[in-house]
């Protein structure tokens, strides 16, 4: 007959105390490791933002940075999900916003930068900052010529009083769109082509109105 085994017996013990000591430094390592590691991950990740804000704004040398509080636009001073970016050119003209948005795709969340020109009431660029759509399909909404073409002039134009969109940006059948503020879908990728139309949409009702109404804030690239 086999005998129980004692916790407390030396044998027992030991090795007890061994994992317990593994697992802690184990634990100490991962933590050590991010903590490292956590500077170089949040400095490439605003340069990627940086170099994507140049691409939905076309013509920009420079940007600069806002945060809508209090029913009002003022230079942003911290990292708050509440930022959107001027783009100016050369000469300091203000060219443009660039504007995060995200939401759920066929994988997972699909966080996107689009560009937006209050003057013209267009959405004037468009880069898929994060997604795990499915490789060779849903994927096709980072680099499908077609797809990608959809936001270089989309219409979001506002209603006589600036409160809202006239049209809803909406996903249509691939090859049947009629009319600028409809994003022609992708064959083989509904979900995701679909799921960039509601993101886009959902953001451009929370923010065109705004941006419209305070768009002279951006024009002084001097405004502190």
């Amino acid at each position: 007959m086999s005998k129980k085994s004692d916790i407390s017996s030396p044998d027992n013990f030991l090795m007890l105390r061994a994992m317990v000591g593994i697992g802690a430094l184990c634990g100490l390592l991962i933590v050590s490791s991010y903590e490292i590691t956590l500077p170089r991950i949040e400095r490439l990740r605003a340069e990627a933002l940086q170099e994507a804000i140049f691409k939905v704004i076309p013509g920009i040398t420079q940007t600069r940075a806002f945060t809508y509080n209090n029913g009002a636009f003022v230079p942003a001073n911290d990292e708050s999900d509440n930022r959107i970016y001027a783009g100016y050119d050369s000469l300091g003209v203000f060219k443009g916003i660039a504007i995060n948005a995200s939401g759920q795709g066929y994988a997972d969340v699909i966080k996107v930068l689009y560009g937006y020109d209050p003057e013209k009431e267009r959405i004037i660029g468009f880069y898929v900052l994060e997604s795990k759509e499915t490789p060779g399909l849903g994927d096709k909404i980072e680099k499908d010529p077609v797809f990608l073409e959809n936001f270089s002039a989309m219409m979001v134009e506002l209603n006589e009083q600036k409160t809202a969109l006239v049209n809803r940006i909406v996903t249509v059948k691939s090859g049947s769109k009629s009319n600028s503020w409809e994003i022609d879908g992708i064959t083989g990728a509904t979900i995701s082509s679909r799921a960039i139309g509601d993101i886009i949409a959902k953001s451009a009702e929370q923010w065109m109105p705004a941006i419209y109404k305070h768009k002279d804030v951006f024009k002084d690239i001097k405004n502190e």
